[in-house]
Formats: structure tokens, sequence, C-alpha cells
């Protein structure tokens, strides 16, 4: 899966990634703009004839995923992973977002966390004609609930390794503070993040433990 995610995308700015999503869906640049506003411009020319269409080539998968990592605003990466779940399922695009969380580098798993949240958005037959007649959907290809589990064990191994304060809030933001709400396997590995957080010097990580402890009680 890893391969998947990051098939040709180091070293890539967000706009490469825009524009290799563009040039697959025949969408032309024509834009003499900064840097910043060309890669925007083209992510909002190709959001619409990516959900327009009922199948996207296998071809496009890493592009998406590359492009919606390398998205720095987390309000817009929805736009690559969107497209991406209704057409591949979300159950291979959260499998992309683990494994460059587990072995991509500093900025592939910034981008991933950003992802993550958007992985999980609502699908509606209305939204996407990916669904058949009648709305009908094979669940099989977003069935998920491994991946969630996957993804927190991922969460603590990393909040363990980094030394980046602000990498370990935002994974930690993702993670039950409930230990019940995790999976038997898991709770020790949750232990060890709870212990690690309560002494952390980060007051927005205590912030976390503590209401982990008080889930806790």
């Amino acid at each position: 899966m890893a391969e998947d995610a990051r098939s040709n995308t180091e070293p890539r700015s967000f706009l490469t990634c825009a524009a290799e999503v563009a040039r697959l869906l025949g969408v032309e640049d024509v834009t003499a703009e900064p840097d910043d506003r060309r890669a925007r411009r083209l992510a909002h020319a190709v959001r619409k004839p990516l959900l327009e269409r009922a199948r996207l080539p296998e071809e496009l998968f890493a592009p998406l995923m590359a492009a919606a990592v390398h998205d720095p605003d987390p309000s817009f990466c929805r736009w690559f992973v969107e497209p991406a779940v209704y057409a591949f399922g979300r159950r291979r695009v959260m499998a992309a977002l683990v494994d460059l969380l587990r072995t991509g580098t500093d900025a592939e798993r910034a981008g991933a966390v950003r992802a993550w949240y958007a992985a999980h958005v609502p699908l509606r037959a209305g939204r996407s004609p990916a669904y058949g007649p009648g709305g009908v959907r094979d669940p099989a290809p977003d069935e998920s609930q491994d991946l969630e589990h996957a993804w927190w064990e991922a969460s603590m191994r990393v909040f363990a390794a980094t030394t980046d304060p602000r990498m370990r809030h935002r994974l930690l933001l993702g993670l039950p503070t409930s230990r019940a709400a995790h999976p038997p396997h898991l709770h020790e590995l949750f232990e060890s993040t709870l212990v690690s957080a309560r002494a952390h010097p980060d007051p927005h990580i205590r912030r976390w433990a503590t209401a982990a402890d008080h889930d806790g009680v």
C-alpha cells in the first residue's frame, strides 16, 4: 500500500502534485500566477470533474493521494481525498495514509494527519455517480474499523519516536482518550503513551493526558 501513496512523489511540491492530477484528467493549466495560487486554482479546476466520474483510472490513485498529502491546507485537501474515497474505496485510502504515517517523511506524516480527517467524509449516493442504480454501493471497499485501530497504533508509535511537539500534539488529537475505546492489543501501548504525555513539557500534550485520566476514572 505504501507504494500507492508514495509512488513518484518525492520530493514534490503541492503545485507539482496538483498539476499531475490535472494532466491525467486532461484539465489544461493555463494560469501564470504565483505557485501557491496556481496550485489552488488547479485544485479547484479538477474538483468537479473528479466527482463527476463514476470510475477513475488506476493511474490516478497515487497522484490523488500525493496531492492530498502535500496540500498544506487541511480544509482543502478533501478535494483530493473525497473523490479517491468514492472511486477507490475508503479502505484503500485509509490504508495508504496509515502506511505514510508509519514510514513517510516528516512532511508526508504531517500531510497524512491532515488527510486522515478528510478520509472520514460521509458517503452519499447523490454526491457521486460511483453509486449504482438506486443508490447501491458495495460496502466492502469502505470497511475500515481495523484501519482505525491501525492508525491509532501508528500514531502512538510515531508519538514515541518523534521529537516534534507539534506532530505529537496532532497525533494525540486523533486518539480516543478512553482506554476502553482501544482494542485490547493496544492497551499496553496506550498506557505507555499516557505516561509519556503526562510528563511532557508541552501543556497541550499534558492536557490530552488529563482528559485521558478523567475518562479512565
